[in-house]
């Protein structure tokens, strides 16, 4: 995928700033691990990677959600976002900033940015009529609605009819900009279906949008009229930019998009992929700003077959099912079985399955039983690399020097499901090769020199697929590295990329004869089939 970057050694990736009236979910948690996959793979190329994620907390929604549980706005941001950043640690998400929308910095680069767009002539007093629903803090359209004027997205709640004087911004005037600018950068949003959506939607006409609420306190006050409220996406977009100031800087626009603006990839869900994809680069356009290389939105999830509620009593929790399943076996799950981009289910026979059959039968045991027959052959010494000849030269090495290059264009195109498949391959024909080569049949015939280079062989493939795992299964790809003899730890991301860089690590042959193997022992513990807890 071409991010347009100008920088071919940097690489910037957001979250959405998630909205923090109730604790993260499952879905949420998909689109963090999905950046953080990102990140680890432009790391090991040796890349400065910025890896944002963080909170929007403003907003009607918000207020009232505090108000219902007795807390004032503050006190309730602050105890979720503590369990945001508790989550993204139990699953290993290495993120670089987090920034929260209630940050004092963000105010002040929210308020230039304003100024540039109120001087330009784009922002208005206009009277709003419509249908609001507070859950999306958004008004819809008629044609938008469901029966009883319910929002589709909140089905369960009914939208307000509000009648208001509120500011809007003039979308209107950048619709032939935004259509000249998606024709100009076919690859600006992705996937293709998503990019399909956002063309239909603005070639159907672009109305100005609503930018600011009266009464309501929770929230930036307009700089050019305080009795208004900023809107939660012109305030929330913007943290995109806070993000970007370093500690020590004044937060000025000028700092804040000094180094990585434009940023490479914003990764949302689809959900959200209109203001991202219109909104967003209309807002920078009137501002006169560099537009971000792409926005990717991917697809919901769902749970045995049907779509995720609490009225249904099937919402995933994520803090419960990593530590039921440890923080691998989700992510290793979650973008081997989904196509990136679609909609994907999750079903928890099926996980239990595919983590058992992958990681624990496939990965896991190929090392073990190889490793047990290289301490029983030859101590913790490994083999010797294999001179040329018929094995050295077998479809299994052949696999395995093609790889790294395919992996990698994978993990570029956010095709991780791809980028799985692959490797596993890999793995599978390196159980295969060493049934039909039976390096222990050989040693009994006395034939050392097949035993070695069938057992390195095996452990390289093994090896090899540990790497290119790596930026999904961090720990698993850790415990296989330690037991190859390696001193490389994939969840310390600050010299990842010179102890392991990508060009050395994702090739055939790292495995060298100096290497002290550990004590085979299981990588990956096999599940056991558990009542998720649902939300």
């Amino acid at each position: 995928m071409d991010f347009r970057t100008t920088d071919n050694n940097r690489f910037t990736v957001t979250t959405p700033l998630y909205y923090v009236n109730d604790l993260p979910h499952v879905g949420s948690a998909y689109t963090t691990i999905a950046a953080d996959v990102l990140a680890r793979f432009h790391r090991l190329q040796g890349k400065s990677v910025l890896l944002v994620t963080g909170t929007d907390e403003h907003g009607q929604k918000i207020q009232r959600t505090a108000e219902g549980l007795g807390r004032t706005p503050q006190a309730h941001c602050d105890q979720v976002v503590a369990g945001f950043e508790a989550l993204w640690h139990q699953l290993d998400i290495k993120y670089d900033r987090f920034i929260r929308t209630t940050n004092p910095r963000h105010e002040a680069i929210v308020k230039e940015f304003f100024q540039r767009v109120w001087e330009r002539g784009d922002i208005f007093l206009g009277q709003q009529k419509g249908w609001y629903c507070v859950s999306c803090e958004e008004f819809k359209e008629e044609r938008e609605l469901l029966e009883e004027h319910r929002c589709p997205l909140h089905p369960n709640r009914e939208t307000e009819w509000r009648d208001e004087q509120n500011y809007f911004f003039r979308l209107s005037n950048y619709q032939e900009r935004l259509q000249a600018f998606y024709a100009e950068h076919p690859g600006f949003i992705q996937p293709e279906i998503r990019r399909n959506e956002v063309l239909s939607f603005v070639n159907q006409g672009l109305q100005d949008f609503s930018i600011s609420r009266v009464n309501l306190d929770w929230g930036i006050p307009l700089p050019t009229d305080p009795s208004h409220t900023l809107y939660v996406w012109f305030d929330a977009l913007l943290g995109y930019v806070t993000a970007l100031l370093e500690p020590e800087q004044e937060p000025t626009l000028e700092n804040a998009l000094a180094h990585w603006w434009p940023i490479n990839l914003h990764l949302i869900g689809k959900d959200i992929l209109r203001f991202h994809a219109v909104y967003w680069p209309a807002m920078l356009m009137s501002a006169e700003l560099p537009i971000p290389n792409c926005v990717f939105g991917h697809g919901f999830l769902t749970k045995d077959g049907q779509k995720m509620g609490k009225t249904l009593g099937n919402v995933l929790d994520p803090v419960e099912l990593v530590n039921r399943y440890s923080s691998d076996a989700i992510r290793y799950y979650f973008f081997k079985e989904i196509e990136f981009g679609r909609d994907g289910d999750f079903n928890e026979t099926r996980f239990v399955n595919i983590l058992n059959a992958d990681l624990a039968n496939d990965l896991g045991n190929l090392l073990n039983r190889t490793l047990k027959m290289v301490h029983k052959y030859y101590g913790a010494q490994l083999p010797a690399i294999p001179e040329e000849g018929s094995l050295a030269e077998n479809s299994l090495i052949g696999a395995g020097r093609e790889l790294g290059d395919r992996v990698g264009d994978a993990y570029r195109s956010l095709a991780f499901s791809e980028a799985c498949e692959a490797i596993l391959t890999l793995v599978r024909m390196g159980n295969k090769f060493i049934d039909e080569q039976a390096p222990w049949s050989l040693y009994k015939q006395g034939r050392h020199s097949e035993v070695e280079q069938v057992l390195y062989t095996v452990l390289e493939t093994v090896r090899l697929a540990a790497y290119l795992l790596s930026p999904i299964t961090p720990d698993l790809s850790t415990a296989i590295y330690t037991q190859l003899g390696f001193k490389i730890n994939f969840n310390d991301q600050t010299l990842i990329h010179v102890s392991a860089p990508f060009s050395a690590h994702s090739r055939w042959g790292i495995l060298s004869p100096s290497q002290e193997l550990g004590e085979p022992q299981p990588v990956f513990q096999r599940l056991e089939l558990l009542e998720v807890v649902s939300l």
